[in-house]
């Protein structure tokens, strides 16, 4: 089963999203949008940059 996006209302009204897993693990999650248009832009933007470069910023 492949992943999916989920959008939600928070407690405090706001809409997020969740990345899931195939297996249904929370794999990532958004700050809260005050438009659920916002969030699905959010969604957009992940899809286009998730081929981005890895940076480690760990030094080591």
């Amino acid at each position: 089963m492949a992943g999916k996006f989920e959008v939600y209302k928070d407690k405090s009204g706001g809409f997020r999203f969740r990345l899931k897993a195939g297996n249904g693990e929370v794999i990532a999650s958004s700050e809260s949008y005050t438009t659920k248009a916002a969030a699905l832009s959010g969604i957009t933007s992940v899809k286009n940059n998730a081929g981005s470069d890895v940076v480690d910023l760990t030094g080591s």
